[in-house]
């Protein structure tokens, strides 16, 4: 997933390079390129860029609602363009791409078969749990409110997120009413007190912090803070502040192990979660 030189959001298909040796890090062929999916983005900011490869072996996208502020381009609840959505797409089937027909709103007029839910401003970083596949999408917020929404692994699509009728759990703007009916709130949300950009993590599965298992990790670009998310009795959330890091975290990774990375993009530098000696 990247953005072109047209400032528009193009998703393609490589394949390995031809003789790739398996003792060598990964190569693909750079004239295997196959254009999955192209979007017309009418502003600079709000791309989205992530992929996620879903238990269920469906590729999900995370698009921003096109960029701009409060959503000028009214793409958050608009269902016709598959701007400001998860989309949920099929990519072994057909060339670029087939439906699934278990996706949501398959024959709704109103709503492009693609998406799978709706009402994002732009998802940075989402990620399926590897042990019980819930999806855990966090959504940065406007000028307040960063939040993180939870799909359980059991639940089907076709959540509408809220944005822009809601930033978080607040009705936007602030000094409006709005109607809630319909729409699904986050699982936690932080202001911009704590930070101002959130990036969406994971939940730890690896062994190197054995007490941190079942944990959605995840924090915020501008803060440097890193968070831990578990759920308490009666399963509300409760977020502990693991570490503040002096980098602009735009991103976390996950290795086969399941151990954490995360990314400094001022710095162009990649550091690994590690236990530090006492």
């Amino acid at each position: 997933n990247h953005t072109d030189r047209q400032g528009d959001t193009v998703v393609s298909r490589f394949s390995m390079a031809v003789g790739w040796d398996p003792g060598s890090p990964p190569a693909a062929d750079p004239g295997s390129e196959m254009p999955v999916l192209k979007l017309d983005q009418p502003a600079g900011n709000h791309n989205g860029g992530h992929l996620a490869f879903g238990p269920d072996g469906y590729l999900y996208i995370g698009t921003g609602d096109g960029g701009g502020s409060g959503d000028k381009y009214g793409n958050g609840q608009n269902g016709t363009t598959l701007l400001g959505a998860m989309l949920r797409l099929d990519v072994d089937s057909g060339e670029p791409y087939t439906i699934p027909v278990d996706n949501p709103f398959v024959g709704d007029p109103d709503i492009r078969d693609e998406i799978w839910a709706l009402g994002l401003r732009n998802p940075w970083r989402y990620s399926f749990d590897r042990l019980t596949g819930d999806l855990y999408i966090a959504d940065v917020g406007q000028n307040a409110y960063e939040e993180v929404h939870l799909q359980p692994a059991a639940q089907a699509g076709g959540q509408n997120y809220g944005w822009p009728i809601m930033e978080a759990s607040h009705c936007f703007p602030a000094d409006l009413k709005c109607d809630q009916a319909g729409l699904t709130l986050p699982l936690i949300e932080y202001d911009h007190a704590q930070g101002c950009s959130v990036t969406g993590g994971y939940v730890y599965r690896g062994k190197e912090f054995p007490e941190f298992q079942g944990v959605y990790v995840f924090g915020d670009y501008c803060s440097g803070r890193i968070w831990g998310m578990a759920a308490q009795a009666g399963g509300k959330p409760q977020v502990v502040e693991l570490a503040r890091a002096d980098v602009q975290l735009s991103t976390f990774g996950e290795d086969e192990g399941g151990e954490l990375y995360i990314l400094d993009m001022g710095r162009g530098e990649l550091f690994k979660l590690v236990v530090l000696p006492r």
